[in-house]
């Protein structure tokens, strides 16, 4: 197994920043056994079957496919989720999302909670199984990722997720949440870290008015659905949190703050709907 890896590891190194990881997991996943097993067993071989399936797979990350996606899974908060083409790959990052949330809606809330834009359903079921008692209800516009994040409600959370069909809040008329959270699209059309994402849908990455479009317009619609006192949270990109902010101060709603990524960059907006409004 050693040599194996180690081959793989020079093959990824100049595509990859986590080379050795990643050459560890697609032989896992060659050999249909977990990652621990190749540090129990390093003297061992593949198969004829299992070293034609590495191969395959190191060529398809060496040509830029995301391991999440060779893999089928990506490990989101306490998950172990569903993920493929079509649909974004879960960050770390996004975690701080789950968190503000979670901060915000104490234990035994019985609030009604809104993600937007929900994509694989990764902050929504966090959501679902560190609040038990909350009335979850996701919206997705693009069939290939309402379909997998489908089978992971299914999969994760039975019952607990409302999952709806359709372009922001357009399928929620008349309906107001305790708290609604997104990661909209918020990448520039023009920025040069779209390279290295060429793989995961644009659509879930790109939007105009450098990067903002998709973030203004759930601000400037939030407050009709919100609750008196809801709160509104929304990860954005590291130099995008003065513009949110500014565009959540402008619309009304109050104390409005910024929190920081464990890299300590800015990645998450927030703001509370007056009581009164």
């Amino acid at each position: 197994m050693a040599d194996w890896l180690r081959a793989g590891e020079a093959r990824l190194s100049g595509c990859s920043e986590s080379a050795a990881l990643d050459a560890q997991l697609l032989l896992a996943k060659a050999l249909g056994q977990p990652r621990a097993y190749l540090l129990t067993w390093p003297e061992r071989r593949p198969g004829v079957a299992a070293a034609a399936h590495y191969e395959r797979l190191l060529q398809a990350r060496a040509q830029g496919e995301p391991v999440a996606y060779l893999l089928g899974r990506q490990g989101f908060w306490s998950l172990e989720l569903e993920v493929g083409p079509g649909v974004l790959v879960p960050r770390p990052e996004t975690e701080l999302l789950v968190e503000c949330a979670l901060e915000a809606l104490g234990p035994g809330q019985e609030a009604a909670v809104l993600d937007l834009g929900t994509g694989s359903g990764a902050i929504i079921l966090a959501l679902a199984v560190e609040r038990p008692r909350l009335r979850l209800t996701a919206v997705e516009c693009s069939e290939p990722a309402w379909a997998l994040a489908r089978r992971n409600c299914e999969a994760l959370a039975p019952g607990r997720v409302e999952l709806l069909r359709g372009s922001w809040f357009e399928p929620l008329a008349g309906r107001r949440f305790q708290l609604i959270v997104s990661n909209p699209p918020y990448i520039g059309e023009q920025e040069p870290e779209l390279a290295a994402l060429a793989r995961e849908p644009r659509g879930a990455l790109v939007a105009q008015e450098a990067g903002l479009a998709d973030l203004r317009h759930i601000i400037e619609r939030a407050p009709a659905h919100l609750a008196p006192g809801g709160w509104l949270m929304l990860e954005h990109g590291y130099a995008q949190g003065g513009a949110v902010r500014s565009l959540m101060t402008a619309r009304g709603f109050l104390g409005v703050l910024t929190q920081r990524d464990l890299a300590g960059l800015e990645r998450v907006s927030l703001g509370r709907w007056p009581e009164s409004a």
